[in-house]
């Protein structure tokens, strides 16, 4: 199979394109406007299916044989979708159990999008056999550069409680469990009575009278993520057999919590993702933590951004709009935390339909005038000299440990703290290490941890069996592993881990858990640090030292002068603990100095709100500089270097200068 650089060898530029919502005299214009601004690649037929096949087994590919053929025809590549993101209404009509069903069992209706049931056989029919046509008839055309199969997946349904989807939930835990009395003990079903004696009598969580048993609720959060992954999987199968060199992905989104991305990143050729930060957020930083989070899903290998908007989005309360420079200035954060694509949704912004105020890459007016086409032109020329960033990598010497089956177990009910934000925890971390443009990776704790200095791992609630091995290695070997409240208590059953909290982490962390303290909303308290007093919010943990020792502490409460950090030598490296939540200039300080130690340091010093990225090839290192500030910056770079300054095409030395809201791209 190709690489992927091989089928895009360039910063991909392009958008969504949807020509079977026009007619076929725009096709032309659109062609032209494209390369008029420099797009090298577009997704096309994405939701198609319903034009493709009008009725079951009658195909009219015409539409998309012109199509592809005017696209070459102007130098655009395809990712060629499989179209199957969203049913034909024929389909619908003819076979109710295509239907996903709601938890009040009723079916979805048609008339929006992605109603379908993972695990009925007529949609995995259907599929099939589409996707077998389409891979046939274009196998072999010169646009096609990659396969978009679906479209984010679980976007709208990511539960199903139909009879097709309870047989299969059964089946999957008799793969899983081998036998009924394995499934008992992992599920804890002595309690509340609820053991079973035969497959046939578990039924899907739903619709239960009070608490859900969480050994079973996790079960089916696994087994919802694998029924879709199921389905990338039967499209992946058919197109790797009949076109085996054309790279295959699907779109991933922001935050995303109903699928494990690094399950599906193993099946995916390239990450790619869909990003649109909300204008009032003002600097996207969750957005560049996700960046860093689809970079690091294949171990490094850079991701396209499939989706991000030129102006302005139509789905949320009030659609604030990018003023100028803004589109600019993101897209080349994303290239600086590992993109090697900048595609929008979409090309033409749609005359019908419910996005048809969700802006695009032409407006309405259909102006090569407008402000959108502006923007879009100038990006698309200043990529094309970017060639040599295709492939960079990104070195890193942080990693954050980051499990989707954790973030599912911590929020689940039942806990002493309901209200437990495992992203906002994620993100509270990550900001340390953003704001001082240090690179962060994202990893799973059994993950080779040998790369990284330092590794953080915050509210890992859920500790797998390995995983604290892998810590107490990491750490014997010299890093530095921080680890947080709420961390080591549970299996990947959700059964509670014996021996005094956390169980697991307890040699390693050398020390104990006696109980928790979680604060009412309200509520917080005072923590001591190196002689300065912070604010804690959230949680307590009373901790029993057993070899760490404090370094910070509780100045209130009945608890007062209990450790509320600790620090422990293990090996030739330390554990740090952090039993509480405290406020930001606790972890800046902290965090801070735990970086001097390792000597882990920015590309460049800069001044705040300036991103300095940096990323590297064999032939070539690369810093990426954005200046999210209304001001002009200077930076003073390393003495004896020579940049080139790729987008200006000069060479400077000893400082640069960044205007507002403006970039530079140096390769040294």
């Amino acid at each position: 199979m190709k690489q992927v650089t091989e089928a895009v060898p360039f910063i991909a530029f392009g958008g969504d394109y949807n020509p079977e919502q026009w007619s076929e005299e725009v096709w032309i214009d659109d062609a032209e406007k494209m390369q008029k601004a420099g797009v090298n690649l577009v997704s096309v037929a994405i939701f198609s299916w319903g034009v493709l096949e009008r009725e079951e087994g009658v195909f009219d590919f015409s539409w998309l044989d012109k199509v592809l053929d005017i696209l070459h025809d102007h130098g655009i590549g395809v990712c060629l979708a499989t179209a199957t993101a969203s049913t034909p209404a024929w389909l619908s009509a003819k076979y109710e159990d295509v239907a996903a069903i709601d938890p009040n069992g009723q079916p979805y209706r048609f008339g929006s999008r992605q109603h379908y049931s993972p695990n009925s056989p007529t949609y995995q029919k259907a599929v099939k056999k589409l996707v077998r046509k389409l891979a046939e008839r274009y196998r072999d055309h010169p646009a096609l550069k990659m396969w978009h199969i679906n479209n984010e997946y679980a976007c709208h349904v990511a539960e199903c409680y139909s009879s097709y989807s309870k047989a299969a939930f059964r089946d999957w835990l008799k793969d899983r469990y081998e036998t009924i009395g394995n499934l008992n003990d992992r599920w804890g079903t002595n309690f509340w009575s609820q053991r079973y004696n035969d497959w046939e009598e578990i039924d899907l969580p739903v619709n239960l009278a009070t608490f859900y048993n969480p050994g079973q609720m996790l079960d089916y959060k696994r087994f919802m993520n694998d029924s879709l992954f199921n389905l990338y999987k039967i499209e992946k199968e058919i197109l790797r057999e009949v076109t085996p060199d054309v790279p295959v992905f699907t779109n991933f989104m922001y935050e995303f919590k109903p699928l494990d991305y690094f399950d599906w990143a193993r099946e995916l050729d390239v990450v790619t993702w869909d990003a649109y930060p909300d204008p009032r957020d003002g600097i996207p930083y969750s957005f560049a933590l996700q960046h860093d989070l689809m970079r690091s899903l294949k171990q490094g290998q850079p991701f396209i951004l499939m989706e991000q908007v030129t102006s302005h989005v139509n789905w949320r309360d009030i659609n604030l709009t990018k003023k100028p420079g803004i589109m600019r200035l993101w897209s080349y954060s994303t290239i600086g935390h590992g993109g090697d694509g900048i595609m929008f949704f979409q090309w033409r912004q749609a005359r019908a339909g419910a996005e048809k105020f969700h802006g695009a890459m032409i407006p309405h007016s259909n102006s090569e005038e407008s402000r959108a086409y502006r923007e879009v032109k100038q990006l698309g020329s200043e990529l094309k000299k970017l060639d040599s960033l295709v492939g960079a990598r990104t070195p890193a010497k942080v990693a954050i440990v980051f499990d989707w089956e954790n973030w599912w177990a911590v929020e689940m009910e039942g806990k002493p703290h309901n209200k437990l934000d495992y992203m906002e925890q994620i993100k509270r971390y990550y900001k340390v290490f953003y704001d001082r443009n240090i690179a962060v990776d994202f990893v799973r704790a059994q993950d080779d941890l040998s790369p990284y200095e330092m590794v953080i791992a915050p509210m890992l609630y859920m500790i797998k069996p390995g995983d604290a091995e892998n810590f107490e290695q990491f750490t014997d070997n010299g890093g530095t592993l921080v680890i947080s409240f709420f961390s080591g208590i549970a299996d990947e059953n959700d059964r509670i881990h014996l021996g005094g909290y956390p169980a697991p982490l307890r040699k390693v962390l050398g020390l104990r858990v006696e109980e928790f303290v979680p604060y009412a909303d309200e509520h917080a308290n005072t923590i001591v640090y190196n002689g300065r007093k912070v604010k804690n919010s959230t949680w307590a943990d009373i901790i029993e030292l057993e070899g760490a020792a404090a370094i910070a502490y509780y100045e209130n409460e009945w608890y007062k002068g209990k450790p509320a950090a600790t620090c422990y030598r293990y090996g030739s490296g330390k554990s740090v603990y952090i039993g509480t939540n405290p406020e930001a200039a606790f972890l800046e300080n902290l965090l801070g100095g735990l970086l001097k130690e390792k000597q882990i340091d920015s590309p460049l010093d800069a001044p705040p709100d300036v991103e300095v990225l940096q990323r590297d090839t064999d032939q070539h290192k690369h810093l990426i500089i954005v200046n999210h500030n209304d001001h002009e910056v200077e930076l003073k770079l390393n003495k004896g270097v020579v940049y080139t300054d790729l987008l200006a095409d000069e060479q400077i030395e000893n400082t640069v200068r960044a205007g507002a809201l403006d970039v530079k791209i140096l390769r040294f």
